[in-house]
């Protein structure tokens, strides 16, 4: 039986133009760090912008943004409050400080209930803070965002690379699109992740280099755009807005 609330779901969502999962193979690649970085700065550049974190069990955002009294409004759904220019929303506003310990089919249910009663109305760019690896959550994120795509962040770790390489040919064997891979945390000149990312015929959208400086900026937007990451950032932000659409 289909779940009537995937019908609503295309409904919320079919004045958003283009919905950038950030994803990894696995966590510690700074994943969070890099999706508020990246709404952050498309928001600065005058595009509509929202952010969802839909890490379920370790949601950061919040923190990286220095977000704690917003709270959605509810009128005929959920309206995201507006932090930092963007349209936030995070399962955060229900759970608070406390574990999220979800699994299974409660999983499925969370985030079809989450996303039926989001209201992002207009958007240029959503921005889906994605659970690490291929889960339960990842996978149904396939199955009920039509116009998903992926913009996948790993580290120089052949240990990163290697989930990765699975994530991307599930995605390519389910033909969803993407946008490319970030190479974050570097800290010397090897080149071995962009070459494997170009063998996997893959946009290798560029390097990021660890700032030991990156922990000062986190709870303050305006320190944290001007760090080394957002510096790199900026510069991968306008060639993901080469590629989509945005008339």
């Amino acid at each position: 039986m289909v779940d009537p609330r995937t019908s609503v779901i295309d409904e919320r969502l079919k004045n958003v133009r283009n919905v950038i999962a950030v994803s990894g193979g696995k966590g510690g690649v700074g994943k969070s760090l890099i999706a508020s970085t990246l709404a952050l700065l498309l928001a600065k550049n005058r595009k509509k912008v929202g952010l969802f974190d839909l890490d379920f069990t370790s949601p950061s955002t919040n923190l990286i943004l220095g977000i704690k009294n917003a709270k959605p409004v509810e009128d005929k759904g959920i309206i995201p409050p507006n932090v930092h220019g963007l349209r936030y929303m995070s399962i955060i506003y229900y759970s608070g400080d406390y574990p999220a310990p979800l699994r299974g089919a409660d999983i499925s249910n969370a985030l079809i209930e989450l996303l039926a009663i989001t209201r992002w109305e207009s958007l240029d760019y959503l921005i889906l803070d994605m659970p690490p690896g291929i889960s339960d959550a990842t996978l149904d994120l396939m199955r009920l965002i039509k116009k998903i795509q992926f913009l996948i962040i790993t580290t120089p770790s052949q240990l990163a690379f290697e989930t990765v390489k699975k994530l991307t040919s599930l995605l390519k064997t389910q033909n969803i699109p993407i946008i490319g891979i970030i190479e974050n945390m570097k800290t010397d000149d090897n080149q071995t992740i962009k070459n494997q990312t170009q063998k996997l015929g893959l946009n290798y959208l560029g390097e990021i280099p660890h700032d030991p400086q990156i922990e000062n900026a986190i709870g303050d937007p305006t320190r944290l755009l001007n760090t080394k990451l957002a510096q790199e950032a900026k510069q991968i932000a306008q060639k993901i807005q080469r590629t989509q659409t945005t008339n």
